[in-house]
């Protein structure tokens, strides 16, 4: 069995309180975005993961498709199963990479194995992996809350439009992003703004991590202010960085303007 793990935008980010339990409380938007990595998952008379693209940093046994085997094969006493991982999808960026890698590991099981399982089950399986595994689950864009793993249905859609991304060569762990961040209150409700035309989102929609990392990496503000340069009607840093997209109403050619991974593509 082939999948391919997608990544995510996020369309505001407000980091709204912290929690007791060291984590913080978030409203965002999740839009899911056709730049892949490649899963192969197949039954096998003995456990192995490989994986080529991308270097994932750290051991086998810290990536999260395996911890997302192992915790399906804990409650249902799976058979052994070869992984091969192709990663595309930068690092480091804000993008959920890992977290769509995780959930869509799932997702496989659950198919591979006839086990069955609903999305809510799904769900609750994929918020034990990471705070934004349970929204690649399934294929639809949602709003975010909690650790980002409780999920409301949201109407936006940017089907028919442009998107950019630009993943700086700055790495920004969310550790590091979250050390700097103040916690407040939004003054107007995401959902509120995303109603709005999106014409209107620039100064409105924003990004809470923003003010702290780019006053660390400079360079990260410069790709948005050069997105909205070259008429991007939207432009932000995803998550919590370090990369950056820009939503336009028609294709553009900026691949020569930076430097890093650059993705562009027409959303659904």
């Amino acid at each position: 069995m082939v999948v391919f793990p997608q990544c995510k935008i996020n369309l505001g980010l407000h980091v709204v309180s912290k929690r007791d339990d060291g984590f913080h409380n978030i409203e965002t938007c999740f839009y899911p975005v056709p730049w892949t990595d490649i899963l192969e998952v197949i039954k096998s008379e003995d456990f192995s993961f490989t994986y080529s693209g991308t270097t994932i940093p750290g051991s086998a046994e810290e990536n999260l498709c395996i911890k997302a085997y192992k915790l399906l094969q804990s409650d249902f006493n799976l058979s052994p199963v070869k992984i091969h991982l192709h990663k595309v999808i930068p690092m480091g960026a804000g993008l959920g990479g890992g977290s769509s890698d995780a959930a869509f590991m799932l997702r496989s099981l659950n198919s591979l194995f006839g086990l069955n399982l609903s999305v809510e089950q799904l769900n609750t399986y994929a918020a034990k992996l990471g705070s934004d595994c349970s929204f690649f689950v399934t294929d639809t864009p949602k709003l975010g809350s909690g650790r980002g793993e409780i999920l409301q249905p949201t109407p936006v859609s940017l089907k028919g439009l442009y998107l950019v991304i630009v993943k700086p060569t700055i790495h920004i762990s969310t550790a590091e992003a979250y050390a700097s961040v103040k916690p407040k209150e939004p003054s107007i409700s995401l959902s509120a703004i995303l109603e709005s035309p999106i014409t209107s989102w620039k100064g409105k929609l924003r990004n809470d991590f923003e003010d702290s990392v780019f006053k660390i990496h400079s360079p990260i503000n410069k790709i948005k202010d050069e997105l909205y340069r070259h008429g991007a009607l939207y432009a932000s840093m995803s998550g919590s960085g370090a990369a950056v997209f820009g939503i336009f109403n028609e294709p553009v050619s900026l691949k020569n303007n930076f430097e890093g991974d650059y993705w562009a593509g027409v959303l659904k």
